[in-house]
């Protein structure tokens, strides 16, 4: 404990140029009494700490005691303060070990580069959770990030339908999207996917597994985002759309299909209108999006969906008469 104490008064100190002895007491969470028996335990290792006297005065290492990461560049430091989500590390409970490593990374620093931390925090901050959602960390995630870490294997009780199943899990992964945490696993030599707040029980079992060397995560995480998504378009309709329209439609509706859909149509008619075939999750669901087009859109098939559209745009039009 106090060995971990003493190597965080050093960085520390190489992260700043002066630090009172009350500064040094808030961060190391001990009394300034210690601070002082500290200091004095890494005088006479050798560690070449002066302490000036006076209302300005504090700890300060001197003869340039500093270990430097001197291959680094200014765009690369302010880029490593920029890996991770600092909600996402806190999650799964990892905020702690990551201040650790930027507070290293900083000592290590030339001086000329002590900067990129404010510099990179001040120009970039990275907000996973969509909007409209209060965020809120599942309660199984340290667990599964730990057991992801480690290689082991879990026992774990997931929500399925109006019930619940138990299955015997290799956690490859995990993956934030959208403010929702999911789990690569393989289960039974196949690969899955789950919602880490469907989960209501995690056990580790104490067992390593080997990890498949060709898995890589990104890689997985595209193909079955993109399978997911073909997978939920039931359903197509037929539209015609405005310059404008076409714009919104990636924002009203899933944006890939959208776009796919945008590229695929014919040359515009003489008003710059293009006719578009869509798919769509279900009917109902392509009402309630199609709607906030408004007049930038005329369905054209399936003629059920054409007369719903009518009607409500005919209700709107009766109460702005």
């Amino acid at each position: 404990m106090r060995a971990a104490r003493l190597i965080k008064m050093v960085l520390l100190l190489q992260s700043r140029a002066l630090m009172t002895g009350a500064e040094l007491a808030e961060e190391l969470e001990v009394s300034e009494r210690t601070v002082a028996r500290d200091v004095l335990a890494l005088s006479e290792a050798g560690v070449p700490i002066y302490a000036d006297r006076g209302r300005a005065g504090g700890y300060r290492l001197i003869g340039g005691y500093r270990t430097r990461l001197t291959g680094l560049g200014r765009t690369e430091a302010e880029a490593l303060f920029l890996s991770g989500v600092p909600s996402a590390l806190r999650e799964m409970g990892l905020a702690d070990a990551a201040s650790a490593a930027r507070l290293k990374v900083s000592a290590a620093l030339l001086p000329e580069l002590s900067d990129a931390a404010d510099g990179a925090a001040q120009r970039f901050h990275l907000d996973a959770p969509g909007w409209f959602h209060a965020p809120s960390a599942p309660e199984m995630l340290p667990v599964i990030a730990d057991a992801v870490w480690d290689d082991r294997r879990l026992t774990a009780r997931y929500r399925r339908g109006g019930g619940e199943v138990e299955r015997e899990l290799e956690p490859y992964g995990l993956v934030l999207k959208a403010g929702v945490w999911y789990l690569a696993a393989r289960v039974d030599a196949s690969w899955r996917v789950y919602r880490v707040d469907r989960f209501t029980a995690v056990e580790p079992s104490g067992e390593r597994f080997e990890r498949d060397a060709s898995f890589e995560l990104p890689a997985f995480w595209a193909d079955r985002a993109a399978d997911f998504r073909r997978s939920i378009l039931h359903a197509e309709v037929v539209l015609r759309l405005s310059e404008r329209g076409a714009r919104l439609l990636p924002r009203r509706t899933d944006p890939g299909t959208a776009r796919e859909s945008i590229a695929a149509a014919a040359d515009p008619d003489p008003r710059g209108w293009i006719t578009v075939t869509l798919p769509v999750e279900t009917l109902d669901v392509a009402y309630e999006q199609l709607l906030g087009l408004g007049p930038e859109c005329e369905v054209i098939e399936p003629p059920a969906l054409r007369a719903r559209m009518a009607e409500a745009l005919a209700q709107a039009a009766a109460l702005y008469a």
